[in-house]
């Protein structure tokens, strides 16, 4: 069985609930923390779309940004 992905709202309704508050399977461990901050300035229409393709991964701008450039990184290697 494949799991359907919820809406934000879906999402909420469904954790609104307590019975679906209890956490599930073993903990997981943090990633460690981030070591520096980088200011990187884009142009506006390319902060645009990374902002349209951040919130279709339901991810912030600064996740899809560090995921952007692993990707490339280990790409650029091959």
């Amino acid at each position: 069985m494949t799991a359907k992905k919820m809406t934000r709202e879906q999402e909420y309704e469904f954790y609104a609930k307590p019975e679906n508050q209890e956490p599930q399977g073993p903990p997981r461990r943090r990633r460690p923390k981030l070591t520096e901050l980088v200011p990187v300035r884009f142009p506006p229409e390319t902060l645009k779309e990374i902002r349209r393709r951040a919130g279709e991964d339901d991810r912030s701008v600064s996740s899809w940004i560090r995921r952007a450039v692993e990707h490339e990184l280990h790409e650029g290697t091959g």
